[in-house]
C-alpha cells in the first residue's frame, strides 16, 4: 500500500497546482469581463443546465418487472448450518480488516466502484468473498469485470480455401483429331429482336427484384438499429478467470459460470477488471483499462499493477527475467542468514460454505423448474428437461421473420425417449408442410414422414428404412391422383413402382377409402440390371395400361448399343367368324428388337409372354392395393401414436418405471416376509408358558401335559382370531362397496364425466381388495389346521417334553 499511497499523493499535488493556476486564470479573466457578458454567461449555462435534466429525464432505465426465481422464501434458512448464521472470531478480524482496506482504498481511489469484499448471505450475514469458495471445487480464482450484458453465439465456420492443395491437379485437354467433313448444326429459326426483348425483361425484372431487396434490408437495418445503452460500461458481473502456467494452461482465459463457455481476454465484450480474489487472497487491478483486458498483465506478484490485501497468503512471485535474477545481492542473503522474519502474514479462515450436493433428480433439471428459454434475434429456443414434458419434448426452435417475433416462419421441435422413435419435427408456418424424423426402431420402420395433412390421399413423402423392411423400400411418395415407391436390393431387381389413379366412383353406402379404393390407370415398373440375363431378355421397365388394356416392356440396353428392345402387347376381346374367342393374333404384338431373334416371333413365345405379364399385372395391381392400404395404417398408427405420445422409461430409472418399481416391491415384500418366518421358527414357542412355573424346578408330568394344553390352546385361539378378522375386514370392504354402488344409482344422472372416472376407479380398488381378503381367508382356512397338527407333533416331539409325554402317547 505504500507504494499506492506515494503515488496518489503525487497526482493529488499535481491536480492541487493545476487547479490554483486554472483559478486565477479564470480571476484574471473575470476581471477583464464586462458585467454583461457575465450575465449572459450565467443565462447560458443555465439554459445548459436545463438542456441537461431534459436530456436526463427522457433516458429510460430497464426495470425488471419479472420476479427473480430464487428469492429468500424459497430458502429455508433453519435448515442451514452454523457456519451460514454466525461469524467466527477470524472471521469478524478478517472482516475488519476488509473494512480498513476498503476504507483506504475509497480514500485514495474516489472514482472508482467501491470494492466487493463482505457481501451479505442467505442469512444476512456478511462474509469475506475469499471465505465463500471451497479449494475443492474451484481451485481457480474468480474476477469481477465489466461486460455489455450481451448474448454471446459462437458460430463456429468452416473455411474451405479456393485452392485445395490435396486436389490433384487438372490436365490439360490434348487436342483431338477431327475428321475433314462435319455435320452442319441445324440453323437457328429463332428470333434474335425477341431473344434481345426477353433478355431485356429478365434484366429489368432482376434489377427490380433487387432494388426491392435493397429497401427491404434498409428497413430492416434500420429497425435493427439498436438505442444507446445508458449502463454501458456500467454493470459489474462475476466470471472465472483460469491463470496460465499450471495445469499445462497455455494462456489466460475466462469462463462463463452460466453457460460454461470459454472466452480469451482480448475479447472486446469485457471492458475491465475490478479485482479478483481466490481461496487465499484478493487483488486490485491498478492498470489502465482503456484498451479493455487486451493490455492486462496478469501476473499477481507484481504489487505496482495487482494491489493484495492480506500479507504473506501464498501469494504468487513476481516474474522476473534471467538477468534480474542472476543480478540480485547475494550478500543480502547472508547477512539475514539465522534472522527469523517477523510473522505479518493472515492466515485465512476456512470456508463457511458446505459442499455442493445436486441430487439426481435436479440434476436431470438442468436448469431451475427444468426450463429455460433464450431469446435470439428473430429466434426463440426453449429447452425443457428429459421427462419433464409428458410428449417427451426437449427442445424447440422457432424462427420469426419480424424483430417483434410475432410472425412465426418455422418451428423446430426435437424430442426424447419417444416409444414411436420421434425425433425431429420441422414445420414451416408459411408452406405450411411438417416433415418428422424418426429414429431407428420404428414399427413400420418409417424415417421421415413429409405432409401438410394427415388426410389420406393427399400430398406426403414417407421414407422407411430399407434395411428393416422385408420388401426393401426406401421412399413412397403419394398425390392425390399418383403414387410412386422406390426400392432397394430386392431379389426380383424391382426398383421402381408409379400408380396413375383414375377418378373415384361415388358410392353412396361406401364413403371410406378403405371400402372404396381409387381405380387404377396405369402402372410402371422399372427394374434394376440383371448379370444373370441377357439385356435383350432383362426386362428395365413394364407398364400396364389398364384402361386400354395395353401393356408395353423395354428391355435393358446392351453396352455396345445405343437403343434396347421393345414390345407392346394388345389385349383383345374379339371372336372370330365361328364365335370362338380370339386367344393370339400376329398384330396383337408390336416388337422393335436390336437384334431379331426367331423364337420371338413364334406367336407361342409372344402367348407365354403375355399370360406371364397377365400374371405380373395381377400381383402388381395387388401390391400397389396393399401399398394404399399401408398408407391408412400407417396415418392411423401415427394419429395414435401422437394422442397417446408414450415415452419409454430404462428398466435402470427406479424411480419413473412403475413395473420395475413394484417388482422390486414385491421381492422385498417377499424377503421381508421370509425374515418374519424364519424369526417366527426361531422363536421358543413355550417361553411364555414355562415362566410362569418357578425357576429351577423340574417339570412334572402334570405340568407338561397342562403346558402342552394351554399352548395348542392359545395358538387355536390366535388362528380363530385371525380369521374373525380377515372376515371382518372382507365384510367391511362389502358394505363400502355396496354402499358406493347405491349411491352411483342414486346420482348416475348427475355424475359427471370425472366423477364417473372416479367410481369405476374406487370399484375397481374395492374389487381388488376383497378379492385379496378372500383369498387370504381360503388359504387361512386350509393351513390352520396343518400349522395346529404341526405345533402338537412339535410338541411331542421337544426335548423338554418328550420324556414326560411318552406315557400319554
Amino acid at each position: 500500500m505504500e507504494v499506492l499511497k506515494e503515488k496518489v499523493e503525487e497526482e493529488e499535488e499535481a491536480e492541487r497546482e493545476e487547479a490554483a493556476e486554472r483559478a486565477e486564470r479564470a480571476d484574471k479573466i473575470e476581471k477583464m469581463r464586462p458585467a454583461e457578458g457575465r450575465k449572459e454567461e450565467i443565462i447560458m449555462t443555465q439554459e445548459m443546465l436545463r438542456d441537461l435534466e431534459r436530456k436526463l429525464s427522457e433516458i429510460e432505465i430497464p426495470i425488471l418487472t419479472e420476479p427473480p426465481i430464487f428469492t429468500k422464501d424459497t430458502i429455508d434458512v433453519s435448515t442451514l448450518p452454523l457456519s451460514y448464521k454466525t461469524n467466527t472470531p477470524k472471521e469478524e478480524h478478517l472482516l475488519l480488516v476488509a473494512d480498513n482496506f476498503s476504507r483506504q482504498y475509497s480514500h485514495l481511489c474516489p472514482d472508482r466502484v467501491p470494492l466487493f469484499l463482505h457481501p451479505l448471505n442467505e442469512c444476512e450475514v456478511p462474509k469475506f468473498v475469499s471465505t465463500t469458495l471451497r479449494p475443492t471445487l474451484l481451485p481457480y480464482p474468480e474476477l469481477y469485470n465489466w461486460d455489455t450484458c450481451a448474448q454471446f453465439v459462437s458460430d463456429f465456420l468452416t473455411m474451405v480455401p479456393l485452392t485445395d492443395p490435396l486436389r490433384p491437379p487438372v490436365k490439360k485437354q490434348e487436342k483431338v483429331q477431327t475428321k475433314k467433313y462435319t455435320i452442319k448444326p441445324p440453323r437457328d429459326l429463332s428470333s434474335k429482336f425477341e431473344q434481345e426483348q426477353q433478355r431485356k425483361k429478365e434484366e429489368e425484372r432482376r434489377a427490380e427484384e433487387a432494388r426491392r431487396l435493397r429497401e427491404e434490408e434498409e428497413q430492416l437495418l434500420e429497425a435493427e438499429k439498436a438505442k444507446p445503452d445508458p449502463l454501458y460500461g456500467l454493470r459489474v458481473h462475476s466470471w472465472v478467470l483460469v491463470l496460465s502456467g499450471k495445469r499445462e494452461v497455455p494462456e489466460t482465459f475466462f469462463i462463463d459460470p452460466l453457460t460454461a463457455h470459454s472466452y480469451s481476454p482480448q475479447d472486446e465484450h469485457f471492458l475491465g477488471i475490478e479485482s479478483l480474489w481466490n481461496h487465499k487472497n484478493y487483488w486490485i487491478n491498478m492498470q489502465d483499462c482503456w484498451n479493455c483486458c487486451k493490455d492486462l498483465i496478469f501476473d499477481l506478484g507484481d504489487a505496482v499493477r495487482w494491489e493484495f490485501m492480506l500479507l504473506g497468503t501464498d501469494k504468487p512471485n513476481l516474474s522476473l527475467t534471467e538477468e534480474e535474477d542472476n543480478g540480485m545481492n547475494d550478500d543480502d542473503d547472508v547477512e539475514n542468514l539465522g534472522k527469523e522474519d517477523e510473522d505479518k502474514s493472515f492466515d485465512m479462515p476456512h470456508s463457511w460454505v458446505e459442499q455442493i450436493e445436486i441430487s439426481p433428480e435436479a440434476f436431470e433439471s438442468r436448469c431451475p423448474h427444468g426450463k429455460k428459454v433464450i431469446q435470439y434475434k428473430k429466434a426463440k429456443l426453449e429447452k425443457w428437461a428429459p421427462y419433464l414434458n409428458s410428449n417427451g419434448l426437449v427442445t424447440r426452435l422457432t424462427t420469426y421473420k419480424d424483430m417483434e417475433c410475432s410472425q412465426i416462419l418455422e418451428i423446430k421441435e426435437w424430442y426424447q425417449n419417444r416409444e414411436d422413435m420421434l425425433e425431429l419435427k420441422h414445420i414451416n408456418k408459411t408452406t405450411g408442410l411438417h416433415v418428422d424424423y424418426f429414429k431407428p426402431g420404428h414399427t413400420q420402420a418409417l424415417r421421415v414422414h413429409s405432409y401438410k395433412s394427415m388426410q389420406p390421399e393427399m400430398d406426403r413423402v414417407m421414407e422407411f428404412y430399407e434395411t428393416a423392411r422385408v420388401d426393401g423400400l426406401t421412399k413412397r411418395e403419394e398425390t392425390p391422383k399418383s403414387m410412386t415407391e422406390y426400392y432397394q436390393r430386392r431379389q426380383d431387381f424391382l426398383s421402381y413402382r408409379h400408380i396413375d389413379y383414375g377418378p373415384r366412383v361415388k358410392k353412396i353406402s361406401q364413403n371410406s377409402a378403405d371400402s372404396n379404393p381409387r381405380p387404377m390407370v396405369k402402372i410402371t415398373e422399372r427394374f434394376s440390371r440383371n448379370p444373370e440375363k441377357p439385356a435383350d431378355e432383362d426386362v428395365a421397365e413394364h407398364v400396364f395400361v389398364i384402361g386400354e388394356d395395353r401393356i408395353q416392356l423395354r428391355y435393358h440396353c446392351r453396352e455396345d448399343h445405343i437403343t434396347a428392345s421393345k414390345r407392346e402387347f394388345l389385349q383383345r376381346t374379339e371372336v372370330d367368324s365361328k364365335g370362338n374367342k380370339i386367344i393370339m393374333t400376329p398384330d396383337m404384338c408390336i416388337s422393335f428388337e436390336v437384334e431379331p431373334m426367331e423364337h420371338t416371333k413364334k406367336l407361342l413365345y409372344q402367348y407365354q409372354t403375355l399370360m406371364q405379364l397377365k400374371s405380373e399385372e395381377k400381383v402388381s395391381r395387388h401390391q400397389a392395393w396393399e401399398s394404399e392400404l399401408e398408407v391408412l395404417e400407417i396415418l392411423k398408427l401415427r394419429e395414435e401414436e401422437e394422442a397417446a405420445h408414450t415415452l419409454t422409461i430404462s428398466i435402470y430409472d427406479t424411480r419413473r418405471n412403475e413395473k420395475s418399481k413394484e417388482y422390486r416391491e414385491a421381492m422385498e415384500r417377499v424377503l421381508h416376509e421370509e425374515h418374519l418366518r424364519q424369526v417366527e421358527t426361531q422363536l421358543d414357542y413355550l417361553a411364555p408358558f414355562l415362566v410362569q412355573l418357578p425357576p429351577g424346578e423340574k417339570l412334572t408330568r402334570w405340568q407338561a401335559m397342562r403346558l402342552k394344553d394351554e399352548c395348542l390352546s392359545d395358538f387355536k385361539q390366535r388362528l380363530i382370531d385371525k380369521a374373525n378378522l380377515i372376515q371382518a375386514r372382507f365384510e367391511k370392504e362389502t358394505q363400502e362397496l355396496q354402499k358406493k354402488q347405491q349411491w352411483y344409482q342414486e346420482n348416475q344422472v348427475t355424475l359427471s364425466p370425472e366423477d364417473e372416472d372416479l367410481y369405476l376407479s374406487y370399484c375397481s380398488q374395492a374389487m381388488f381388495r376383497i378379492r385379496i381378503l378372500e383369498q387370504r381367508l381360503n388359504r387361512h382356512k386350509e393351513l390352520a389346521p396343518l400349522k395346529y397338527l404341526a405345533l402338537e407333533e412339535k410338541l411331542y416331539k421337544d426335548p423338554r417334553l418328550v420324556e414326560l409325554l411318552k406315557v400319554f402317547t
